[in-house]
């Protein structure tokens, strides 16, 4: 049961990521609702890996877990709010730049804190995987460099620097720095799933 959860868990966050790259030049709603099934997935993945590591690891591995948890519970507040609240209510100006993810307002700092808690998660959980074979390797690796996302996530909205999204604009810089991002994770899933099968 561990390993078919494990491996769920794996799959789900490797098909989110593949549809959120395909929704995002095209569909709002689809982007942010893959994002919550992308959060519930990557918690079931961390807590398989929480599982199996080893009595030495386990403090690595809870900090991975909790982090998941504290991005997860970010990220479905602010994508389920851009699902009901954004898109089924007339907002005023003022509750609108703070909830609507698109104005760069409170809720898309929330979103941006939420995926620093993952870069943090990632780094904790690729410090308790054991490179046995060339998939576990790359695994780790991926999960620790990975973390480095934490410092750009955590500290660019406090600079400003999304103050030009107050009209609402599309960012194409941002588009491109989303997809890399998806590209860079769809092989954590992917090997991932591989390491679970294995074990």
């Amino acid at each position: 049961m561990n390993k078919t959860i494990s491996k769920l868990g794996a799959v789900l966050v490797t098909i989110s990521v593949l549809l959120f790259a395909l929704f995002m030049p095209f569909s709002k709603m689809g982007s942010y609702f893959v994002c919550m099934i992308l959060a519930m997935g990557y918690l079931i993945l961390t807590a398989g890996l929480y599982h199996e590591a080893d009595e030495e690891y386990k403090v690595a591995a809870g900090a991975g877990l909790l982090f998941a948890a504290v991005y997860a519970v970010l990220i479905l507040l602010v994508y389920y709010a851009q699902c009901t609240s954004v898109r089924l209510s007339e907002l005023s100006r003022q509750a609108t730049l703070i909830i609507n993810y698109s104005y760069g307002g409170l809720f898309f700092s929330y979103d941006l804190l939420g995926y620093g808690m993952m870069a943090l998660s990632t780094f904790f959980l690729g410090l308790t995987i054991k490179p046995e074979t060339k998939v576990d390797k790359w695994l780790k690796y991926l999960m620790l460099i990975h973390g480095v996302f934490f410092f750009g996530c955590f500290i660019m909205p406090m600079t400003g620097v999304f103050k030009s999204m107050e009209n609402g604009g599309k960012s194409i810089g941002g588009l491109i720095a989303l997809e890399f991002w998806c590209a860079y994770f769809i092989p954590v899933g992917v090997l991932s799933y591989i390491h679970f099968n294995r074990k």
